[in-house]
């Protein structure tokens, strides 16, 4: 799969309080830290995992959609 063609939105849920955001994600960078907008809680990958996309959201981040590897 070409990283054009990845899907660009994933919904993060918040461990802490549940809430749910749909959020854009970057082509070309991680995301290491969220702030959930419902508690504020800091997320932060899971051991293993390159970004919170990966470990929170419902679809991993481009490079992994990619097949490839992420920062």
């Amino acid at each position: 799969m070409d990283i054009a063609d990845t899907q660009r939105l994933s919904t993060l849920i918040c461990p802490s309080c549940g809430h749910a955001s749909t959020e854009e994600m970057p082509l070309d960078a991680c995301v290491f830290f969220y702030d959930c907008p419902a508690c504020g809680a800091r997320l932060k990958p899971k051991p293993g995992d390159c970004c919170v996309f990966c470990s929170y959201g419902d679809i991993p981040c481009p490079p992994i959609q990619a097949g490839g590897k992420c920062c």
